[in-house]
């Protein structure tokens, strides 16, 4: 959890929670230290649910690369933690740099997907409405083609099977 000026409170022991009503519970961990309770995968990526509070409610930023839409998100780097890496990989992709860590190092995994990989997302809050998609060095182009700030009904649209227990969890995060 984050204290009122978006300082981590650590120490807290991660638990499995609920994203949905029935009970279910993916791979979603309250706040807690940064030690995964299962081992990471071989193929490891971590990113943030970046959101915007308007005057209709709460927004949600999405990237599209090719036909696929995601959150901000990127491979764990050696000697990392993911939670660096979440916050490093918005940053490269977006160009945001004043993520308000209201939820502090809570997160959310998708279950593993294209040969085991795995990706954790953490929640976090910024002011910002225009976004700047990058030049990535190896790639000589921007990693996205588009990105929107989206409501959660739009996000449920665009976003993949994957990544939809990932919008539950944010969602009930952001209405809490």
């Amino acid at each position: 959890m984050a204290d009122a000026a978006g300082r981590v409170q650590k120490g807290l022991t991660p638990q499995r929670c609920p994203v949905s009503g029935n009970g279910n519970t993916q791979r979603a961990m309250m706040p807690g230290p940064q030690t995964p309770v299962d081992p990471q995968p071989p193929a490891f990526s971590a990113g943030v649910v970046v959101a915007r509070r308007d005057s209709s409610g709460w927004r949600l930023l999405v990237l599209r690369a090719y036909r696929n839409w995601d959150f901000p998100k990127g491979r764990v780097e050696p000697g990392e933690t993911p939670f660096d890496a979440a916050i490093r990989e918005t940053a490269e992709e977006t160009g945001i740099g004043d993520l308000a860590l209201r939820w502090g190092e809570g997160y959310c995994e998708t279950e593993p997907y294209r040969q085991g990989k795995v990706a954790r997302y953490y929640l976090a809050e910024t002011t910002r409405t225009s976004i700047t998609l990058p030049v990535s060095p190896e790639l000589g182009r921007p990693e996205h083609d588009e990105w929107r700030w989206v409501d959660f009904d739009e996000a449920e649209r665009l976003l993949p099977p994957r990544l939809q227990p990932i919008l539950a969890w944010a969602r009930k995060q952001l209405e809490a």
